[in-house]
């Protein structure tokens, strides 16, 4: 888990998404492409500032070597700045990347990081220091040692001194903190903030991404709930028409209702997002008024549940699917009168809501169809795996169909404080 939370846990020795990427395009920025403080950054920064800092170093070795006509001198000289701004450009960053390396948990890792740059610009002051005490005194040794004067400093005022004091040690932990990861360890925590905020624009993607394969799946199964059923009642009218005018009305009626209730809130953005217990109740309702029409009056259904418990949200689709199932392969398959229950009820924060028959129960197959499979996948688009569909033969027979979802707050009351 801590390595989890430092620095996001993204992998340092990968380049940066490019929404978090600052620069790093360049030949001599390259190693930006990389996370700030990891080992390929650290090389390409070194290998980038070892070619300056060896540039300037072989100048000041020509410079010291002319000047004191001793290029011994001169190359002594350069090789000692060339550790000496070495070390001050990279002590810091060193430590900062030993620490990253330790995965520690973000904010400890943070204040790591930053006593890690400190120490390093310490560090680099000191060497700093060293350097140049050596340089001025080998030179000075040289020149005198060639007979050449050595430069005078004219006198100066306590103020003046002062000043000159103020600005050298402003100048140098001006140099210090930029050279010795300063800007580094800006660097670093912009990053921080860009990987944080394109984690939340990928894990919103992501959402977004599953709420459309979610609207997608409901549009399939629609397709799969709609049109049999609708054919199979129109052809069951057509045969009545003849047979028996009055059902045949009656039926067509309970075909218009049932439409009206569901073809709304099937439509994509239309009323999903505020579907509620009582909604998907009351179309199931009509679809069992036109199914027992069609089978002969030998259908009989109840439906059992709270008015307090109608306003709570509810996923569209999903029961008209399991009353489907409950009439197709509970029901239809048997002979003489069947009935269908939906008995809905609250358990601690567990909405549950059971559809029982007492048809032909489970049958081999029946319970991996299509249709159930997409009520699952529903599921876990919506909840993960905090919601499940459990089918079971009823112990008097039958087969029971029960969805378990955590309790949400009504969408009625959503929908009228928005208004």
């Amino acid at each position: 888990m801590a390595g989890q939370e430092a620095g996001d846990a993204y992998a340092l020795g990968r380049p940066l998404p490019p929404d978090v990427l600052v620069g790093g395009n360049t030949v001599w920025g390259r190693y930006r492409q990389y996370p700030v403080f990891s080992l390929p950054w650290l090389r390409g920064r070194s290998v980038l500032f070892g070619g300056l800092i060896g540039a300037y170093a072989l100048l000041t070795a020509f410079g010291v070597g002319f000047a004191t006509r001793d290029y011994g001198v001169g190359l002594l000289s350069g090789l000692h700045l060339f550790v000496a701004f070495g070390l001050m450009a990279t002590a810091g960053p060193v430590l900062a990347t030993w620490v990253r390396y330790r995965r520690w948990p973000a904010t400890r890792e943070r204040r790591a990081v930053v006593l890690a740059v400190l120490a390093g610009i310490v560090v680099s002051f000191f060497v700093d220091q060293w350097a140049s005490s050596y340089v001025q005194a080998v030179v000075g040794d040289a020149m005198r040692a060639a007979g050449q004067p050595l430069p005078k400093v004219g006198a100066v005022s306590g103020a003046e001194r002062h000043f000159a004091i103020s600005l050298n040690l402003l100048m140098l932990v001006a140099i210090y903190g930029m050279f010795g990861g300063g800007l580094a360890l800006r660097a670093y925590f912009s990053e921080q903030r860009r990987w944080r905020e394109d984690r939340q624009r990928r894990d919103m993607a992501r959402l977004q991404q599953a709420k459309r394969d979610s609207d997608l799946r409901l549009g399939a199964l629609q397709a799969q709930v709609e049109p049999h059923f609708l054919f199979n009642t129109l052809a069951s009218v057509r045969a009545l028409v003849r047979q028996d005018a009055d059902k045949a009305e009656r039926t067509l009626d309970a075909l218009v209702d049932y439409l009206r209730a569901s073809i709304p809130r099937l439509r994509p953005g239309e009323d999903g997002a505020l579907s509620t217990l009582g909604v998907q109740l009351d179309l199931c309702e009509r679809y069992l008024d036109v199914m027992r029409l069609r089978m002969g009056e030998r259908l009989g259904f109840a439906i059992e549940a709270d008015d307090a418990l109608r306003d709570h949200a509810f996923p569209p689709l999903l029961l008209i699917t399991l009353v489907e199932n409950a009439v197709k392969h509970g029901i239809e398959p048997t002979r003489g009168p069947g009935a269908i229950r939906i008995v809905a009820s609250i358990e601690g924060t567990r909405l549950r809501v059971r559809v029982e028959d007492d048809g032909a129960g489970l049958q081999p197959g029946v319970g991996g169809g299509v249709g159930l499979e997409n009520v699952r996948e529903q599921l876990r688009a919506r909840y993960g795996r905090h919601a499940s569909l459990a089918l079971r033969n009823g112990s008097g027979g039958g087969c029971i169909a029960e969805l378990d979802l955590p309790l949400e707050a009504g969408a009625r009351s959503a929908e009228a404080t928005r208004q």
